[in-house]
Parts: structure tokens; sequence; C-alpha cells
């Protein structure tokens, strides 16, 4: 099974359960893979199943005391909004690959080429130099050739000839010249030329000086004159300035160092003189300053030349004299080595492969990064000579002569990598004897690469980002060139790659690139998935690789991928996502990609993936869309190419997805597509009308597609929406201006011009279409998207208007708009036809009612309860001339006044509007809006009866400079031809770069802390069922001891409380939804914070999600809006997990949402109602409404409970007394309804499901005092019901496991209650000094797993009551 099996095995997908468990073993092939137990998190795909699911998970057999059943009834095991997109979201802006910098250091800096050699020879054969004294018997080859052997001219010629060839082994190409004992004179004339030569190439340059004496002290090397009757000191200054720069020097001499330190003194005085230097040479010589060459026989004269140039031959033949062979081995055999060094197959390649890696692996390890790469990465010649020079340092340093190099690197002749070489060496000299003699004998290649690799793999097993780099990493790469190791070392290199980042920098830097860039070229299948893996990862560290994709037509291979059939759903997303990097920002990959057919690759793949295919990997969806999107991102072409294809109905048929991520890469990809060829300031006539038609068809099914998406629940998708938005409120400007500004526009002194309704057509799927009625002016179209709404028609309003419970129009906007208010009446008069504003700008408007959505859709998004969407919507609001200004206080000058008090100012002409007559009145005014547009008349005063706060519409008239200058912004301007450098100014999106990051975390691991996460989980599951099992057969006879009283500073009184299951910690918020986190056995406050900072507060209920694991904290405010928090118990590390507005559509006449939550962990199901007409059920786990539950009753919801055993059922009690019990999973919905509360004040304060397993039995309460308990399935009536408290009760609670009720009274008493209706305690206000205390009781909550009851009341105060004896936690 290759890598890519064990991925799509291991299915890391970003849906995936975050605890699973996934351990990857390969055996030595590499073909192998083993897969560890997993732990996955179950998330339900269809509400159908999750019944099925309660009584199918099985619990662990340890907990004998309960059934697997009941276990699992009462400790559910989904885990909700802990995803990669939940961490951080509102905090980072991420940043996708890197496009150069410091990634892009692996590349060198700039390649060079060796372009001339000048091989500088003075040998002069027959004279000793005076300077040196030979010993006998004397080293005197020189390049393999005894020069006594023939005639001395002949001699130096041939010794010459086979130098040029033992080079050009090397380098090829180069040019090389060659002096012979030449002068001065000729030296010169050979660096000039060398240099005109090779222009900006390198020259090297080599010098053998056996024949003259050593350099002297000065710097100096010695020539001949032309009678060679004298030596002539040859400056190395003067040969510096004649080879100039770039270039490398060899010298075999003696005291070869003096030149080294003259050369080293030149470079630092000329540094010194003339500013750093930018000279580039190099200097490989043989021998220190002090030393002379060795002469032992053993070696040859040019022992340094040899090691640089014949490296096998010379190694060799020094390890024979070490090792057990010499006996055995004559030396000659060793020329006659069969094969060729380039052909790896045969004994003498692979000596030289084995010989590459070893000093390759020994460079790579040793030297600092800069130097590797310079001395091994940049050119073909040095890294070959800088390789040999290393065993020219551990050949010489035997003989007591140490090799020095400029730059200097550090001593490697000791380095064990070494000891491989020889073991290699022996293995394969072994086999010498038998192969010379007969040449059909089979060569047996060395285990050293395999055992390299295992090595490797041993590291991979045990090594870290903290840990020394595996050493292994240059042979993984030699090994890359053969055939028969390359997938062993590619699915080993890819598990090495998926480390991190770190780890990708390191292979880069190694110089994997060229390799894996050229194996894109193979056709072999079996490479196909894990070199896909590979670049995967490339990439997600370094965008700039897609140039040379782009260049080798690497493209091309990942296209051919994508439409493979054996490939797994998770590498198809690598592939695309390689695709998407390629297209991203690159003009050239944009264009490549087009003509080999992209676009309709990825539409085929999203089109196969129809809603009935349940096997669909959401990161592949999600990955086809991105780079649909970045494919025709600013590229008129591809788009066109999209449009075509259909690209716009195939896209929003998947904007219903379960999963955010796909939700939010499918806007992307729509909203990049709104910008095709649109310049708002062109003419459209004569034959370019159809072509205007059809982009005008395409923009409005791309916008509608965009508004049904609008109050999504993932902040992820609503900040892709809103940038959409801002694109399309760039192309049509003056269009969305004009429409903002007419319904401002004075008409005949009505105070506002309606914004249009409008009217819902009841049908019975529970989807209407919205249309315009305006009495006074033409009728549009129908148009608008399908908005899902409550399966009620309502009777038409007051003078034909309707109001509706539409999620757009009214998602908070339309709550006090005239529409739905007395107002309605003053603005018929003032009706305009929008048409006639619209039309009045050349250019092909879209429908007038679609931009009229498009406000509204926009002022949605900025009054967003996710602080980083409401900032997009901010900006988005600005691109079309309405300005806000953020109002933080309500107490701010003028802002705010009394109830019932306007803060109008006649002086400054600044109409205070009431709260109720605004059309923009974001759910409780956050945002004051500031229009440039002429002031109106002051409001009637009949508009401000009864209003508890008014939020002022600032109308600025100095800002104008005439009545018809619009909304004109100062910002963008109108959207001309100038319009694309403005467009820095729109909110970028964020999806592609953030979905990137799932590519640079492991794929192939699972994370460390699963199993402490596990363990953990476990451990509370067993101490729930201890406590469960105790509070079911717990015996309380009162539950009066105060064990713990917190006076919370809360100025308006507690509102809400919460008991943390697993810590002694409560939390409480107050009505200005201030949140605070208090230890109730240590008496200290752990942390205190804001739910947010827009002026309507109100806080309706704290849950728990996951209390069974990391606990996140549910605040649900009074406008429907939810927020969850994280590490909400450390003092200021309160982190916002996601938020979303949980209530869509209102009431006609309702000024306030009173939104009522409740959360059921079983399903993963948040129910969220009030003064609607319907019950939203959101499934967190997909951050979705998945079902909009009618109420069938007129009356709204003021209460509301979802069992803690039965997913998918919950009980809501009405304002008229009603309870009715509802279950998602029955396709009615509707299971029973009955009205309890027939008393004069009749709506339910509390509704709780009774402990256990039975699933409807109900207790619910009412104002008048009266506690209900009642059986739904048999019968309509309660059979028992407690008169609790006389006309006062305020507060119910209801024990999840305990036989226990409490209910609380504004007369400052709290009763406790069996559930056979017994009293057993009561907790009264006592004035005594020594008693315990309460107000009027607020809020009561029990805890969930013990019996404790938490009581906050209208002071301030909490008190946590036990039983007598204090329960040991």
């Amino acid at each position: 099974m290759a890598l890519g099996d064990l991925m799509a095995a291991s299915r890391f997908s970003q849906s995936s359960a975050a605890v699973s468990n996934h351990l990857v073993e390969f055996s030595a092939n590499g073909n192998h893979v083993e897969e560890d137990g997993e732990r996955s998190v179950n998330s339900s795909n269809s509400i159908g199943n999750t019944n099925a699911r309660d009584l199918s998970e099985i619990a662990s057999s340890s907990y004998a005391v309960m059934t697997s059943t009941t276990s699992m009834a009462y400790l559910p095991q989904n885990v909700v909004l802990c995803e990669f997109r939940h961490d951080g979201f509102e905090e980072c802006v991420p940043s996708g690959p890197s496009d150069g910098g410091l990634v892009s250091k692996w590349r060198p800096k700039d390649r060079m080429k060796t372009g001339c050699v000048a091989l500088v020879l003075c040998l002069n054969t027959s004279v000793d130099p005076p300077d040196v004294i030979k010993i006998s018997p004397c080293a005197r080859m020189e390049c393999w050739i005894d020069p006594f052997s023939m005639a001395p001219q002949k001699a130096i010629d041939t010794i010459g000839r086979t130098l040029n060839q033992q080079y050009e082994r090397w380098q090829p190409r180069a040019r090389y010249k060659i002096s012979l004992d030449p002068t001065v004179d000729d030296v010169k004339k050979l660096c000039t030329t060398c240099r005109k030569y090779a222009k900006s190439e390198r020259v090297l340059f080599h010098y053998n000086g056996h024949g003259v004496p050593k350099p002297t002290a000065n710097g100096e090397i010695w020539l001949f004159n032309k009678s060679y009757t004298q030596y002539i000191p040859l400056p190395i200054s003067d040969l510096d300035s004649w080879l100039k720069t770039p270039s490398i020097y060899v010298f075999d001499c003696s005291a070869a160092g003096m030149i080294v330190n003259a050369f080293v003194e030149l470079q630092d005085w000329t540094a010194s003189s003339s500013g750093p230097s930018t000279r580039d040479c190099i200097l490989l010589a043989a021998c220190e300053a002090h030393e002379i060459l060795p002469q032992s026989a053993e070696f040859p004269a040019d022992v340094f030349t040899s090691c640089l140039t014949t490296p096998i031959k010379m190694a060799l033949r020094w390890f024979c004299t070490r090792s057990l062979l010499h006996e055995s081995i004559d030396y000659s055999l060793i020329d006659k080595i069969p094969g060729r060094q380039t052909d790896r197959k045969t004994l003498l390649g692979e000596l030289n492969w084995i010989f590459t890696a070893v000093t390759d692996t020994i460079a790579w390890n040793v030297l600092p990064h800069d130097l590797f790469q310079r001395l091994f990465r940049q050119d073909l010649l040095v890294a070959s000579l800088f390789r040999n020079f290393l065993l020219a340092e551990r050949i010489m340093r035997s003989a007591n002569c140490s090799p020095i190099s400029y730059p200097v690197l550090p001593p490697t002749h000791q380095h064990h990598m070494w000891d491989a070489w020889d073991m290699a060496a022996e293995i394969c000299l072994s086999q010498l004897p038998t192969l010379v003699e007969d040449p059909n004998a089979e060569f047996q290649p060395s285990p050293f690469f395999t055992e390299q690799l295992t090595a490797f793999e041993v590291w991979l097993d045990h090594g870290s980002q903290y840990k020394k780099p595996p050493e292994q990493l240059p042979i993984v790469l030699q090994v890359l060139l053969s055939q028969c190791h390359r997938f062993r070392a590619l699915v080993l290199l890819g598990r090495f790659l998926d480390m991190g980042h770190w780890a990708v920098d390191l292979a880069l830097s190694v110089g994997i690139f060229p390799y894996v860039l050229k194996l894109l070229q193979t056709t072999n299948p079996e490479l196909r998935q894990i070199l896909v893996f590979i670049w995967t990862k490339i990439l997600a560290l370094d965008k700039s690789c897609q140039v040379d994709l782009v260049k080798d037509g690497g493209h091309t291979y990942f296209i051919r991928f994508l439409d493979s059939v054996e490939a797994y759903p998770e590498q198809r997303a690598m592939a695309v996502f390689v695709l998407a990097v390629i297209v991203d920002g690159h003009r050239r990959g944009q264009e490549v990609c087009i003509e080999a057919g992209l676009v309709h690759v990825c539409l085929k793949h999203l089109q196969a993936s129809s809603p009935n295919e349940a096997q669909t990997e959401p990161l592949f969806l999600q990955w086809l869309c991105l780079c649909l999107g970045k494919m025709w991102e600013d590229f008129a072409e591809a788009q066109i190419i999209g449009l075509q294809a259909d690209a716009t109905s195939i896209l929003a048929s998947l904007l219903s997805e379960p999963q955010p991520e796909v939700r939010a890469a499918v806007v992307f990809a729509l909203g990049t597509l709104l910008d095709f060829g649109f310049d708002t300031s062109r003419d459209s006539l004569g034959d370019e009308d159809c072509d205007d038609d059809e982009k005008v068809r395409v923009e409005t099914g791309i916008v509608k597609s965009l508004l049904n998406v609008v109050s999504d629940g993932s902040p992820l998708v609503r900040a892709e929406v809103a940038v959409a938005l801002s694109r399309f409120a760039f192309g049509h400007n003056k269009h969305l201006k004009s429409v903002a500004a007419a319904y401002w526009k004075p008409q005949s002194g009505s105070v506002l011009t309606s914004f249009p309704s409008f009217a819902v057509k009841g049908s019975g799927s529970g989807y209407s279409t919205p249309t315009h009625i305006i009495p006074h002016g033409n009728i549009p179209s129908p148009v608008g998207p399908l908005l899902r709404v409550g399966n009620d028609s309502q009777s038409v309003a007051r003078d034909g208007r309707v109001s509706t419970s539409s999620p757009l129009a009214s998602a908070g906007i339309m709550h006090g708009s005239p529409l739905s208010d007395d107002s309605s009446q003053h603005s018929d008069s003032g009706m305009l036809n929008v048409d006639s504003v619209v039309n009045h700008t050349r250019s092909r408007p879209l429908d007038s009612e679609l931009y009229s959505q498009c406000v509204l859709a926009m002022c949605t998004l900025a009054k967003d309860p996710s602080p980083r969407v409401s900032s997009l919507g901010r900006r988005v609001l600005s691109i079309i001339g309405i300005e806000q200004v953020f109002a933080k206080s309500t107490k701010s000058a003028g802002r705010s006044g009394r109830p019932g008090e306007s803060t109008t100012n006649p002086n400054s002409n600044v109409a205070g509007l009431a709260r109720s007559s605004s059309w923009l009145e974001l759910n409780g005014g956050h945002l004051s809006l500031t229009f440039r547009t002429p002031p109106v008349s002051p409001p009637r005063s009949n508009f401000l009866t009864g209003i508890r706060r008014v939020c002022s519409l600032e109308f600025r008239p100095h800002l104008m400079n005439s009545p018809d200058s619009g909304l004109a912004d100062p910002l963008l301007g109108s959207a001309g031809p100038s319009g694309v450098s403005e467009r820095s100014f729109l909110p970028q999106s964020t999806i592609y770069n953030w979905s990137c990051g799932h590519f640079s975390k492991p794929l192939l691991t699972v994370a460390d802390d699963s199993e402490d996460i596990i363990a953990r989980r476990e451990q509370r599951e067993k101490l729930a069922l201890d406590h469960i099992v105790k509070c079911q057969h717990s015996s309380v006879s009162k539950l009066n001891n105060q064990i713990a009283s917190w006076d919370t500073k809360f100025e308006t009184g507690t509102k809400t409380a919460l008991l943390q299951p697993f810590s002694p910690v409560v939390i409480a918020s107050d009505e200005n939804e201030r949140i605070r986190v208090w230890n109730y056995e240590e008496a200290t406050l752990l942390n205190s914070f804001d739910n947010h900072d827009y002026p309507d507060k109100g806080v309706s209920k704290l849950c728990l999600l996951n209390e069974l694991d990391e606990s996140l904290l549910l605040i649900a405010s009074n406008d429907g809006n939810v927020r969850i928090w994280k590490d909400y118990t450390s003092k200021g590390q309160q982190k916002l997990v996601t938020a979303f507005p949980s209530i869509q559509g209102h009431r006609p006449g309702v000024r306030s949402v009173n939104a009522v939550v409740d959360w059921q962990q079983q399903s993963g199901y948040l129910f969220a109602s009030g003064e609607i007409s319907s019950i939203m059920a959101w499934d967190l786990e997909k951050e979705q409404l998945v079902n909009t539950i009618p109420s069938t009753s007129d009356c709204s919801i003021s209460a509301l409970s979802a069992s803690q055993v039965h997913g998918g059922q919950f009980a809501a009690g009405y304002v008229d007394g009603y309870v009715r019990l509802f279950d998602i999973r029955t396709p009615e919905m509707l299971v029973s309804a009955t009205q309890l509360h027939k008393q004069r004040v009749e709506r339910v304060v509390g509704i709780g499901f009774q402990p256990g397993l039975e699933p409807a039995k109900i207790v619910s309460a009412s104002p008048a005092g009266d506690i209900q308990f009642l059986d739904l399935r048999r019968g309509k009536d309660a059979y028992l019901t407690i008169d609790a408290h006389r006309g006062s009760l305020t507060a119910l609670a209801v024990h999840r496991h305990a036989p226990l009720v409490a209910s609380g009274s504004a007369k400052q008493l709290i009763k406790v209650f069996n559930l056979e209706g017994e009293q057993l305690g009561t907790i009264r206000y006592y004035p005594t000094f020594m008693a315990q205390k309460i107000g009027s009781v607020s809020c009561l909550t029990f805890h969930p797993y013990q019996v404790l009851l938490a009581a906050g009341a209208a002071d301030a105060c909490v008190s946590i009551y036990a039983d007598e004896i204090s329960p040991s936690r």
C-alpha cells in the first residue's frame, strides 16, 4: 500500500474526527501499512439517524453500574466546534503559502557555471627545485603517469593531456587551456584569454608547482624564464587582477598555505580600502604554509590533484593498503574496475554514486547552511571539487599533511560516514576479482542505500523538530536517482515533509527541488500519489515554485491525476490544491491551466458530487471551488469559460453543503465571478445589448445565491459573503448608492421613504418568494432568492403591506422598520419608483429590488455578532456611501435619551429618529448611520411613544455639495475606469489562505495530545456515571445548606447562572452581558469579560457545550445572537470560537425578539425561538440552520427546554399557557400540545424534562405560581399540580438526574419539591445577621451531576445550596 493509501486510510480531512488516532508503520520495503485502532467523534449526518446512534453507541464495559444504553443516553459522545476553523478565526489573518522572502532561502541565489579552465603545470621534470630534498624511493607519479618512463617533453605533454581529461569528466562543457612550464607572460596571456572567453562565468586556475620552489611568504608562486635558467616569481595579486572574479584556484605544491594566507590578506586590504568586497574567489590548497607534500611512494606525487580529479581510484588505492583485502587484491585490478562512472548499475558507477552520497552527507551535516549552498549547490564543478576535497583531507591527513581551503571548512576527516564508505568499498572490492575474471558474472549491488534508508526511517520514528536533523537527507536525495529504491525513498521523504515547515525547508535546502520536478515527467503510476503528496507539502510552504511547475509543464501531471480513477478524494484534494497554488495570482499559470481544460475538469467533479453521493470528501469539494475561484480571479477569459459551462448553478447547488469550509469556498468562487468584465462607466449600446443581458442574468443569479447564505451559521461563510458583496458593491457602486439615497430623499413632507416590503406568498414547501408591493408606482416583476421561512401565510397587513418571516428581510434589520410599525401610514405618500432612480446611469443595472435586498444584506452583515464579519460588513457599507459611527457606549451625548424622549437638536438640524421608525435600526441600533444627504423634517410626536431607547440617524447637511450629489464617497469616488487602482480598498477574502493552512499541518500522524484527551474524557465519564447513580438514589430531605455566597457586584443583578460539571466553578451574567466566572470553593474570581461591545444588551441563557471534554460557553443574547467562547475560566484568555444570529424573521409590530434558546449535546442541535413564528434548529457540527419548525401557534414561545437524553426532542412553553412537545426526528415534528396554564397570567415561565429516560414527562410553571407535572403520552392534562407561589413565580429548575424541582419567587423565596410534589425544603429571606439571605430570585440552576443548586438574585448575589451533608467532590 502506498503512502497515498495510508493517507486515505487516515482520512485526514478537515471534517474528520478530532480525536482519531492512526499509527503508521512501514516495513523495510515501504509497501506495508498497519493501522492502529481509531477513536472518532461522531457527527450525525442526518436528522434521522440520531436516534439510532443513541442506541448503537456502547459505553465502556467497565461501568457495570449501568447498561450501555443508559450511559450512552446520559453521556453524549459527540463534540462540536473543535475544528481547525474554530481556532482563532477572529484574531489571525492567515497568510497562506509564502511566495518569497525568508522561505526561498533554499533556492541557490544564482546558479553558476565554470566556463573556462586554465591548467598550469610547472614540472620541469629533469630538474628538482633547490628547496626540496627528496627521499628515496620517492613519490613520482603525476596524473598516474611516471614522468621518467618517457622523454621529458613527451612526459609533460602526456601529463597535461591526462589532467585535461580528468577535469573534463567533471565539467565536459568548459573550455580548457593548458600551459606547460610557462613564463609569466604565458600565464598572463592565458588568464586574460580565459576571462575573456568565460565572461561572467567562473574560471578555474589549476597550478601544479612540483618543479619549482615553494611559494614565498609574500604570496608569490614561481614560474620560469624563457630559457629555463631562472625561476621567476608571480605575485598572487597580479594573478588575481588578470583572472578577476568569479574564480577558483587549485594550488598543488608544498607550502601552498602561503598563497592562501597572502590571498586572504589581499582580500582584507581590498575590503578595508574600497568597502566590502563582492569578489567570489575560492581557493583549494594542498597543505598548510609550513608543510611539504607527502613524498612516500605509496602516494602519487600529485596526491592532492589525484584526490580532486580521480577520487574513486585514489580512495580505493589508499583503502586497500589499510584493508584486510590488501593481500588478496592486486593494485592493477583497481584500474580494471568494470563499468562507467555514469552508469549506477555497474560496479564503478555504484562506487561513484556511494562516494557522492557520502561526501554530500558529510558536507551537509558539518557545513553552515549558506556555505553548503554556495560550495555544493551553486556550481557543478565546484561542488565536485569540494566533495573530492573532503577525500583529500582524509587521505593527506594520514600523511601529516593538512589541505586547506578558502572559505575555511571545519575538519571532516574523522566523520563517521567515512566508515560507511569504507564498508561499501570493501563489499564492492571483494567482488572485483570475480568480475574481472568473468565478464558475464553478475554484479551484486551494495546494501549501502537500503541501510541508509532504514537509518532514515528509524530517525522518522523517533526524531522531531527539536532533535538533530536526519543526517541521511542528502542520501535520500541520491536514492531518488535509482528506480529500485525510488518508491521507498519518496514515501519516507513524504513522511519527513509531513513533520512541518522546518522539514520542508530542510529538504529544499538539501536540493530536493530539481529531483521532484524531474520526477513529474515519469509515467510510473506507483509514484503518482506520493509525488502529489510531496508537492502539496512543498507548495504549502513556498508558493514561488508555481513558476517552475508551469515552465516545466508540471501542471498537466496534476490535472491527469485529478482525472485518474484510482485516486482517493483526499489525494485529489491535494492535486487540486497544487493546481490552485499554480494559478494563484500567476497569469501564465491561469492561462496554461485553462488551455489544459482545468475549468471543465473541476466542474465535472463538482457535478459528480451530487447530494445523494455521501462519499464525496468535503476537502476535495472545498479545493475544487477554491481552485476555480483562483483560476478566474481577475481573469475574464476563465470567467467566460466558467459561465458558459454553467458554473454558477453548479456552485450554487453546493451552498447547502454541511461543511462550512465548503460553503465558504463556494461563496469565494461565486464572488470572484462577480468581476466578470464589469465597467460601470461603459456605454452599453448597440450590439452589446444581448451581451449585457447575459451579464445581468449572471450577476443576478450570483447575487441571489449569495443573499441566501448571508445568515449562514458560520462566520467563515459570512465573511466570504461580505467580501463577495463588496466586489458587487464596487461594480454597482452608483446604483446601490442611488437606491440607498432614494429612501432618504425628502418626499412631500414624509419622514422616511419606506424600504420596499416583501409579500409572502405562502407555499407548502416552507419556501416563499418575496415580491414588491408598491402602492403608488410600478410593480416590478417578482424576483429574489428563495427564502426559507415558516410555513405561514400571514394576512396582509395595514394598507396592503405584508410583514415577513424571511431570514433576509428580517434578520434584525426590519424589526423597527416602517413596515411593521404604526409609522407605515406616513410612508406611503413618499413612496418612490426606484427604477427611475436606478436608471439614471448609463450602464445596465440589475433589478432595483435586488439592490434593495443587497443593501439589507450589507446592513445585516454590519451588525453581525462576529467582530470580523461586522467589520467587513461596515467596510461594504462604506463602499455604497453609508458611513457608520460605531457607537460603543449607549451613554454618549445625543445618542440616547430616557424612554419616550427624543434627542432632536433643532440648531444642528440633526433629527433623532425614533428607534422604531428606522429601517436601519440594526437590531437595537448598535450602528448609528450617517448619510450625506439633505436633512428631513423632524419626526412627528406619535412616532415617539413608548420607545425604550432612541437611536439617531444623523444627517450631515454640511457634507453635501449639491442636492443631487447623492452619496458621493470620498474613499471610492465613482467606480469608473480608474476603479482598478481603487480595488485595493476592497476587503480581501481569507478562505484561500486559511484553507492552505490545512496542508501545512501534519496529515499522516495524529496530534500527540489525543491520548490525554481520551484519558481525561474516560475519567470524566466515570465520574459522571458515579454521580448520576448517587443522584438517582439520593433521598434528599432538604436543600438549604448554603455552601457559598458570592456578591457578583453586577449593577443590574444576576440574570442567569450556570454550574460547571467537573470543577467548583459558577458562571453568572447580568442584564448587560457582563460575564463573571467564580470558584466557589476558593472564593476567587477567575475571569470577567463582556460578551460584546454593542449598546443593545440583554442576556437570555448560558449553556455549556462539550461538557465532558474541553467545555465551551454558549451565551445567547435577547436579540437572538449566539456567541460561543473557549478558555473562559482563564483571566483575559477567553477566545470567541464562533458567533451567529440564531433568530431569523420576526412578528409584525414586535420591537424585541426576546430569544429563548436551549442546547442539546446528543443531537448537536441548538434550538432557538422567541417573538417569531417558528423554531430554528441549528446543527452546530455543520453550523447550519437545518430545520425551521413551524410553531403552529400565533403566540410566541416564552420557555424552551431540550431533552438531555433523547436527541431531537424538545418542549416549548408559550405565552398563552400552551406546552408543546416536538421531536425533529418525526416527519410532522409536533408530538403533542396541551394548554396547561389557564390562570390570568398564563405564560409559561419555566419548562423542563423530568429526570430519567422516559421521553415525554415534563414539568412546567407559570408566573401565577403553579407547577404542572404531565406525561404527554398519557393525556393532555397534568397528573400533578403544585401551587408553589401565589402569583410571583419567577424561575424554575429541574435536576437532570435527581428527582428534584426548584422554584423561585419574587418574594425572596425558593422551594424545593420532589417529583411526587412533596415540598422538601424552603430557602427564604431572613433579616437576621447570620442566616443566608436572598433577594428576589432571578434564576435557578442545578448542577448537572450533583445535588447542588445555584440561585441568582436581583440584588447581584449568587448563592449555592447543598443538602445538609455537603456533597463530596
